[in-house]
Order: structure tokens, then sequence, then C-alpha cells
């Protein structure tokens, strides 16, 4: 049953962006065009075509089957957690200035919401949410005749959290912490070779930042370095995602494909093996494959 109503909301999201580009019901008998008043007029226009100023920023998807090769640990007590779950993300971005300093740079915030959601067991208990906001400036480089054809750098500062309270000395908690967060910095170059792009990244976190005394190690498995090629075929769209820390070998690697069904709606499956799936076992190695879809790519 809850299975049914995740492919009800599915399907329901797709029916909503595959008509975005229609006037909401409830005002397309509005006519402006007796207004006199241009500012008032030109207004009320922005509002009836429904001006959305933030932008799709990281993958939007809804999955609902995931499958990883081992059952994941719950932490908590009396919880056990299966090998099959959901996962969703909606991640968006607002322009906030550009060309501050003559460069035509842009300026973002965004905001990225990340869910592990246990539907096949008992209660369907998210089994975690990742909060992920940013604010990055992106520079655009029109390299043209160099080997690298660098076409933007990126520099970000960033925070990940998973919201969840101290329980070191919480009874029946074992000692372990459900708290995991770090505050961060990156800065990604981009490069174009026809239909092929590579993005290269360095990241670090903020220095004596107090967010790591909640997972001092993290950094040892997610890595302080990540190149992800981006490949477009057609219609198809393909993606593999390294990263890693050169001193501990530790990492992931992720592959994904998408490809058109309607409007904006896509097939979306990925592939997943390492550290940092998830924050709060960001130190287990995890396998897993979804698929599903996604609204954007």
């Amino acid at each position: 049953m809850k299975q049914f109503l995740v492919l009800w909301l599915l399907l329901g999201s797709g029916s909503l962006l595959y008509s975005v580009e229609n006037i909401d019901a409830s005002k397309e008998q509005i006519k402006i065009e007796d207004i006199s008043n241009e500012r008032s007029r030109a207004n009320m226009q922005k509002w009836l075509n429904g001006t959305f100023g933030l932008k799709p920023y990281k993958d939007n998807y809804l999955i609902p089957i995931g499958y990883a090769t081992k059952e994941y640990p719950s932490h908590k007590p009396g919880i056990i957690y299966d090998n099959k779950e959901a996962e969703l993300q909606v991640s968006l971005k607002l322009q906030i200035l550009h060309n501050l300093f003559g460069l035509d740079e842009r300026y973002y915030l965004s905001y990225t919401h990340h869910a592990f959601w246990q539907i096949y067991i008992e209660s369907s208990p998210f089994r975690e949410s990742i909060y992920n906001p940013e604010g990055f400036v992106v520079f655009p480089v029109s390299d043209r005749d160099s080997m690298f054809q660098m076409r933007s750098f990126k520099f970000a500062i960033a925070h990940m959290s998973n919201g969840q309270p101290n329980t070191t000395d919480i009874a029946g908690f074992n000692g372990f912490n459900l708290s995991k967060s770090i505050n961060y910095f990156y800065a990604t170059a981009r490069f174009q070779h026809g239909t092929l792009l590579t993005d290269f990244t360095l990241m670090a976190p903020f220095p004596g930042s107090a967010n790591l005394s909640d997972n001092p190690d993290i950094m040892k498995y997610l890595g302080y370095t990540k190149i992800k090629f981006t490949y477009f075929l057609n219609d198809h769209m393909f993606s593999l995602m390294v990263r890693g820390n050169e001193s501990s070998l530790k990492g992931a690697i992720e592959a994904k494909y998408s490809y058109p069904l309607y409007a904006d709606t896509y097939l979306y499956a990925k592939i997943f093996h390492g550290y940092g799936e998830s924050l709060v076992d960001y130190n287990r190695e995890v396998t897993k494959f979804s698929i599903g879809f996604s609204f954007s790519r």
C-alpha cells in the first residue's frame, strides 16, 4: 500500500510539472488588457505567468526503490532498517546578485534537501534527512583556444547536517551520536569538450569548525577532491563521479543515467559504491542501486 502511495505522489508531481506552462485554472479568466496603470498591469501579468525566481540546482528526483547490498543500521533502540528504501531530493537555487566586480559573475543562494525513506518497514520512518544550504559565486570563463576549454569557476561556502540531536550521553544509543554535520568550502572548475563536461572540485572544512566534533574523521571518508564527468548522447545523459581522500584511500564512485519520458520528467537510475552516501553512516561502505524519476537534470 505504501508503495502505491509513493507512486501516486510521483505521478502527481509529474503532472504538476507538466502543467507549469499553463496558467492556473483559478487565474485563467482574469483579464488585464484594460488596466491603464502600466506598473500594475505588468505586475499582474507576472503574477498570472507564475514567474518563479527559484531554479533547479542539483538533481530533483523521487526514487521509489533503492536496493543496498546489506541492511542499514538504525542506531535507534528498537528499530531495524531494511536494505530497500525510497529516496527523494529537492534542490533549488536563487540568483541574488550579478556582475558585482564587472566579471559577469553571478551570486546564488541554494538549498538541497535529501531524504532516505524506509517505506518498506512498519511506520515508514525516514532513515535520515540531510539539509544542505549553500552560498556561491560562478565566474564564466571563455577559454576557446587552450586544450583545457575551461567554461566556469565556482566558489562556494556550504553547510551540511542531518538535524539530529547529540545522543552520545543518552541511554540506549551506546555512545553513538546521531548528530552529523560539517561546514565547508569548495571550488569547482568546469571544462567542456563537445558533449563531455568535466567538473573538478576541491573541498575543505572550515578551519577549527565546531561541527567537526560530531564527526572528526569525516574528511577521511568524504575526501578533499572530486571529479565528475557528464556526457550527452542524443536524449541520453550519463554521469560518473569519483571522490576520495588520497591519504586514507577511501571515497566513493557514483554513476547516473537519465532519459526523457515526457515534459520535464526523466527516467533516472544511479549506482553508488563507497562512503558518505548518507551523513549518519558516512564511515560505512555502501553499495546501492536505485531507479526512479527525476524532474531536472
